[in-house]
């Protein structure tokens, strides 16, 4: 999730090997009370947090995900014209897990990719100068799929509404539908996701964090206020 846009069923964690990647086996609980109040990732600079906590362990983030992806099977007819399309940076991880979760209830692959929507930004002459992500999108395309879109946190809708403007360069999809792992609120634009890991109340100095292991080396996502402004995402 970008920095102006801030999961049931299931048991717990799989063993190692089970998920995409480096993110296989969830770290124990025993490492959540070290991970309050130390570093994040957030596309701010990844400032320190005061007073921060974690408010999703990694068992209950595998809970989540799995749970979002039953719903979407529920939601699309067994997922079979879905295409999961994440955006940077650490929606595009999210996306990978949960194709790979449909694939697994469904027996067959599901088509995940990227979106970057560093040009699409509406404070792209506000802010300094952006790194370009990667756009990565199956070979069949994406015309006449059902496109879910996959990011970390909404907050505001901006980056969700950017991803938006994206798609419309890139094919003309059946049905665009949003998967947010964590839902802040906040609204600035009317968005809404069709499926939420965690509704979350926050106020506007507060940041979320979400760390997954493949970026970060762990799976949390921790609430907190920036120690250097107090401002929230």
């Amino acid at each position: 999730m970008h920095a102006d846009d801030q999961l049931g069923s299931g048991t717990g964690p799989p063993p190692s090997g089970d998920l995409p990647g480096a993110t296989a086996g969830a770290p124990a609980h025993g490492a959540a009370g070290a991970r309050d109040g130390r570093r994040g990732n957030d596309r701010r600079g990844g400032e320190p947090l005061r007073a921060s906590k974690t408010v999703l362990e990694p068992d209950e983030i595998w809970r989540a995900l799995t749970r979002i992806a039953h719903e979407i099977l529920e939601r699309t007819n067994g997922a079979r014209d879905v295409v999961m399309l994440g955006i940077p940076t650490r929606g595009v991880q999210l996306a990978q897990r949960l194709a790979e979760r449909l694939a697994r209830v469904e027996g067959r692959s599901v088509q995940a990719g990227a979106l970057d929507i560093t040009m699409y930004r509406d404070d792209l002459r506000l802010r300094p100068a952006r790194t370009l992500g990667h756009t990565e999108v199956p070979a069949a395309g994406i015309d006449g799929k059902v496109v879910v879109l996959v990011d970390d946190v909404l907050y505001s809708g901006r980056t969700v509404a950017a991803a938006l403007d994206a798609l419309k360069d890139i094919g003309r999809p059946r049905a665009v539908q949003l998967a947010v792992l964590v839902d802040r609120g906040h609204r600035e634009l009317p968005i809404r996701a069709d499926y939420v890991g965690k509704n979350l109340p926050t106020s506007q100095r507060e940041v979320v964090r979400v760390l997954l292991a493949e970026v970060d080396g762990e799976d949390a996502v921790v609430l907190g206020e920036s120690a250097s402004t107090g401002a929230g995402r």
